[in-house]
């Protein structure tokens, strides 16, 4: 069996050393003028320490560069994937068809990981990008285990799935919160998502609360609950999904490290045969669920819901 890749959300350079003793294998990381919803903020001088260590481990480091660019942020693209280029990161993350323009006058030769968030959802989509240059599909997040493994079944590119944390549900570009309050004679300040985790958007008719910050890209709303399927990994693994993404947005560094270590565990164990991780995989998710906030219930996303055409 080829172990998928088990890929994490670094909050900061330090924390990209905890994650490479907990197991992960590859890194997101970024900014926001380029990135979308990071779980840290990494200028391009952390960008080249925090790729030095990873490389050092063994591992991979990817850069977000998925933000939707308009005009007046489109000349900035090439010049700082020349940046990364020189730094060496083993791939950029982009969704906005600007960056395949880019790249091609950046002259750099950086594979592209394909994440339009919910509009991946089949194998031709995959394929199409492949022959653009991206060698990876994020796929979109409301897709089913049936649905995901069909589109692994039938393309021959690279495919990646989220199997813990929160979703985004909703973007605008708009600075919502700030209208808001600017509507109702308050002063407020754009909210960081590295200063503020408990920004919610209530919902009285669900009695859910959904998480919800304000940056550079606009106003960003979250799923009231965090996806875990540490105990339902086994036809991915059979499927041979190459990668698994732990989101650590708006999480804490010690929550990533222990999620990351429950699920190298898992990874490891299935390698070894189903049985091991069968055996395991009760107790992780009740590692899990010891130490997950009690405002963020866990569960299986859009994996096991019925798809309705």
């Amino acid at each position: 069996m080829k172990k998928p890749e088990l890929l994490v959300t670094p909050q900061s350079v330090e924390h990209v050393e905890a994650l490479i003793q907990a197991g992960a294998d590859a890194f997101l990381i970024g900014e926001q003028q380029f990135g979308l919803r990071l779980a840290g903020e990494f200028s391009i001088e952390q960008v080249a320490a925090a790729t030095e260590k990873i490389h050092a481990a063994g591992k991979k480091v990817y850069v977000a560069m998925n933000a939707i660019f308009h005009n007046d942020r489109v000349d900035a693209l090439a010049p700082y994937m020349r940046k990364l280029a020189e730094i060496g990161v083993d791939a950029i993350v982009f969704g906005d068809p600007a960056m395949i323009i880019a790249r091609r006058e950046a002259e750099v030769t950086i594979p592209l990981h394909w994440s339009p968030e919910t509009i991946a959802t089949n194998w031709f989509q995959a394929d199409y990008w492949g022959k653009r240059g991206a060698t990876r599909t994020v796929l979109a997040r409301e897709l089913s285990m049936d649905e995901v493994i069909e589109i692994k079944e039938n393309t021959k590119f690279e495919i990646e799935v989220q199997v813990h944390g929160m979703t985004c549900m909703f973007q605008s570009k708009r600075s919502l919160l700030g209208n808001y309050f600017l509507y109702q004679d308050k002063a407020m300040e754009v909210e960081n998502r590295k200063e503020n985790r408990n920004m919610f958007l209530h919902d009285d008719e669900r009695n859910n609360k959904y998480p919800i910050y304000e940056d550079l890209n606009g106003t960003h709303i979250f799923s009231p609950n965090d996806l875990c399927i540490i105990d339902e990994l086994d036809e991915l693994f059979e499927a041979g999904i190459d990668s698994f993404k732990i989101e650590g947005v708006l999480q804490s560094p010690e929550y990533v490290v222990t999620v990351t270590k429950c699920y190298r565990k898992a990874i490891d164990a299935y390698a070894e045969s189903a049985d091991s991780y069968f055996d395991i995989k009760n107790d992780l998710l009740a590692k899990i669920e010891e130490i997950q906030p009690a405002i963020r219930p866990l569960d299986t996303g859009f994996y096991f819901k019925e798809t309705v055409y």
